[in-house]
């Protein structure tokens, strides 16, 4: 029996054939009809040789009133539905009588198939894999079954496992895949009616060809009998998933076509109910607090790590940012002898806690015991430094210091860069004046915390002074930083004189 089951792909037999003309009705697909040496009309299975006397298999089932006279068989002009029989079932009582249930094959065979849309929700990733798929009823079902026990399930149903996936035709679309949706050949898309989607392939051109012919008839002469408010709902529940896959731009290019072409009310009124929504929206929106009330009362607070260095200071009220001054106090009050000052890294975890500090607490208290690590505060001042969108000396003042670092004439290069720098933007040159009287300070103590000119021109100079995009000579602009911030300590006195 197993021998005969297809090996790729099946078509049943008898499908497009004219009746015997030994019989006097019509076989349906998939079997046959011939009469018995007593006479007896017996209908052969192509696909599991199994034989059944009349009614025929395509007849409608009648009941018999007297069970000892078998049925006859209905006219071959009858109109009967596949699909409500089944062979397996040979006699069910009913009633009184007997009647015989079959149920035709319209294609079986092994085709490669994906499932990329799930009830509107596309999936993530498509997952190919060979499955015996049986179109039979209206109904396309995928097995995970291999082909020898899919073939026992045909005698015996109940051998065969639950289907992976089963897609009703009724109301669905098949189309050839775009390049887009698989880069295989011969890829089939059916959308299902709830909003899923199925990617079908064969690598033989012919098998998937008789694929999509048996598919497209089965959709439509199922879409024949679907009612006309079936179709409207079809139509709306495609516009619903379309909504939730496609793009913004994808929703409102929907909406506009939708628009012109009329609207489509699903049963419940979609216009009303968008109208809705927007009414409510408009109306949270309106009543949503201004970003300075929130401000004002605390809800929101700025960052100060970040944020503008003049921005900063108007929202402080002073030309020096606040925590800066508070770290350098502290330094100070804790000792500028202590090795490594500015030079050693403080625990960076701590660092980073800090810094959240800063931002979401106005009353910072430097002296608290998690900040007892000098380094730590040192490494959040320069982290400060290193965060502001625009350094302190300033991108526009980039080439100028440059340029005048290259100097040969010292006098010059020192009168120039002076000048530079009293030509800064008050929060800038007030900010930098405060630090570099706090680093001369830590370079008087450079026997005990070993901080000369140029291990602080070193730490501080790609920190304060950097270009606005990188460049190819990113080495030889590194050594005129540093000589630039070496030069204003050495002669910081001249530059900042005292007030």
């Amino acid at each position: 029996m197993l021998t005969s089951y297809p090996e790729e792909d099946y078509s049943p037999v008898g499908s497009f054939s004219e009746p015997s003309p030994t019989c006097p009705l019509a076989a349906p697909p998939g079997w046959s009809c011939h009469i018995s040496p007593d006479k007896q009309m017996i209908y052969t299975n192509h696909f599991t040789q199994e034989q059944v006397p009349i009614p025929a298999p395509r007849s409608i089932c009648k009941s018999s009133q007297d069970g000892d006279t078998p049925a006859q068989p209905s006219p071959p002009e009858e109109k009967v539905r596949e699909g409500t029989c089944r062979p397996w079932q040979d006699h069910r009582k009913r009633d009184e009588g007997w009647f015989l249930e079959i149920k035709t094959l319209d294609k079986a065979g092994v085709l490669y198939r994906t499932k990329t849309v799930d009830k509107g929700k596309r999936l993530r990733k498509k997952h190919w894999s060979a499955s015996w798929t049986v179109l039979e009823g209206g109904v396309l079902t995928f097995f995970k079954d291999s082909k020898t026990s899919a073939a026992g399930g045909l005698r015996q149903p109940y051998k065969l496992s639950t289907p992976e996936y089963t897609v009703e035709l009724k109301g669905a679309t098949l189309s050839w895949a775009p390049k887009d949706k698989s880069s295989k050949k011969n890829v089939l898309e059916l959308q299902s009616r709830d909003g899923s989607e199925y990617l079908i392939q064969h690598d033989s051109e012919a098998i998937i060809s008789t694929w999509h012919k048996a598919i497209a008839q089965g959709i439509q002469e199922l879409s024949a009998d679907l009612p006309a408010e079936e179709e409207s709902e079809t139509s709306s529940a495609d516009f619903g998933s379309s909504e939730r896959l496609g793009s913004w731009r994808e929703r409102e290019d929907d909406t506009r076509s939708s628009a012109a072409a009329g609207p489509v009310l699903s049963p419940g009124g979609q216009e009303s109910d968008l109208s809705k929504v927007r009414h409510k929206l408009r109306r949270f929106l309106q009543r949503r607090p201004t970003l300075q009330s929130l401000r004002e009362k605390g809800y929101i607070r700025d960052q100060v790590f970040g944020c503008a260095l003049a921005v900063l200071c108007e929202r402080e009220r002073s030309s020096v940012p606040r925590f800066v001054q508070q770290c350098i106090r502290t330094v100070e009050a804790r000792g500028l002898d202590i090795d490594g000052l500015y030079r050693i890294s403080g625990n960076l975890a701590t660092i980073q806690k800090l810094r959240y500090r800063v931002d979401h607490d106005e009353r910072l208290d430097l002296d608290d015991g998690r900040w007892e690590d000098v380094h730590v505060i040192t490494g959040a001042l320069k982290l400060f430094f290193r965060e502001l969108p625009e350094p302190l000396f300033p991108f526009s003042h980039f080439s100028q210091f440059i340029a005048a670092i290259k100097l040969q004439d010292q006098a010059q290069r020192s009168r120039c860069v002076r000048d530079l720098v009293r030509s800064l933007p008050t929060p800038n040159h007030d900010t930098l004046r405060l630090l570099f009287q706090h680093l001369c300070r830590v370079i008087q103590h450079g026997e005990q915390n070993r901080m000369s000119v140029q291990s602080v021109a070193i730490v501080f100079g790609p920190t304060l002074l950097r270009p606005e995009t990188e460049e190819n000579t990113m080495t030889m602009t590194m050594v005129f930083q540093n000589q630039v911030v070496e030069l204003i300590l050495q002669q910081c006195s001249d530059i900042f004189p005292p007030h």
